[in-house]
């Protein structure tokens, strides 16, 4: 008998362009999962509404999202992409869930509290209960493995709490993800400000380097990025931020150990370093780019992906919802 693949649930957010840290913490890692497990990866649109989105930009970014992603080697036959509003079951489970979430555990979200003193003109309710809609999302898959930075880590424990409590009412209807982080590349930070981690959010102030950034934009990044007064390229993660970040996002671009890049730069400065840096950052998304370009201009082709993809999420998470329905005594629909 085969044995079942576990499956792994992962979203992005649909809101800005998809940058550097965005593909070496998770989009690269995302690619070589499909061999081993069943692979959702939901464009999340809904959660991108907490904050106040232009229309016609939030759909033409899914698509851009949706076309780069097959660009980075998410195969639409290997892998599930769906638009999260296209399955009806996330928004109805997660209403489900916030009767079973405490209101201290959403108010010492450190995310919630991060947003709201960067919009304390819209603080809806929507961004408080954004973790139960998280929560949701990867309960209705029956998830084993959520690929998240090391930031993101607490809303897997809060999903895991959510379904530790509806589980111990109702026996056994969800299955405890684990998140998954990878030790590289994981958490990629700022160019100009190395102790904040790079966000697509954060463009203006030049540290951070976009997925369709030209080769001229990518490389005055990299030659602006903000090291040390030495002039040794070290890994010292304590003392050395901007060059250790640079270390990291070199190491897995060339696959090179952080030793074997100490080495080679031996008795070179960062001015030999950077824009090296920078040229593999270059060539990483040279084929990227040029493919995703390719592939906005196929909106045949990008809808029946999303057509398809939709129904596979829909029939999987409709079943959990099933579930859940009848454990809390709703009354089935007559057919």
């Amino acid at each position: 008998m085969q044995e079942t693949k576990k499956v792994i649930l992962s979203g992005i957010q649909p809101s800005g362009a998809l940058t550097l840290g965005s593909y070496l913490g998770a989009i690269k890692n995302w690619a070589a999962l499909a061999d081993e497990y069943d692979c959702y990866y939901a464009i999340v649109d809904m959660h991108a509404i907490v904050a106040r989105q232009e229309p016609a930009a939030l759909r033409r970014t899914q698509l851009e999202h949706l076309a780069q992603l097959i660009a980075c080697g998410l195969d639409p036959k290997e892998n599930t992409l769906f638009v999260q509003s296209h399955v009806p079951a996330h928004a109805q489970l997660a209403w489900v869930l916030n009767c079973y979430t405490m209101f201290g555990e959403l108010s010492r979200m450190t995310q919630f509290k991060d947003k709201s003193a960067k919009n304390d003109d819209n603080i809806n309710a929507g961004l408080f209960t954004y973790p139960v809609l998280q929560a949701a999302d990867i309960l209705l898959y029956q998830a084993d493995l959520v690929p998240v930075g090391a930031d993101q880590k607490q809303h897997v424990e809060l999903t895991r709490d959510i379904a530790v409590r509806f589980n111990g009412i109702y026996g056994d209807v969800f299955k405890l993800p684990e998140p998954f982080i990878p030790e590289v590349g994981a958490r990629i930070m700022d160019l100009q400000s190395p102790l904040r981690k790079m966000s697509k959010s954060e463009v203006a102030d030049g540290g951070c380097v976009l997925l369709m950034d030209s080769p001229e934009d990518i490389m005055r990044a990299f030659k602006r990025a903000v090291t040390d007064s030495e002039i040794s390229v070290r890994y010292d993660p304590a003392n050395k931020h901007g060059v250790s970040n640079l270390m990291q996002i070199y190491s897995v671009c060339t696959g090179k150990s952080f030793a074997e890049i100490e080495n080679d730069f031996s008795g070179k400065g960062y001015g030999d370093f950077k824009p090296i840096v920078g040229e593999a950052v270059v060539e990483l998304f040279r084929p990227i780019r040029e493919e995703a370009e390719k592939l906005i201009a196929e909106r045949a082709y990008l809808d029946n992906v999303l057509r398809t993809g939709a129904e596979k999420a829909s029939y999987v998470a409709h079943r959990t919802l099933s579930k859940v329905y009848r454990k809390i005594g709703f009354l089935e629909r007559p057919r």
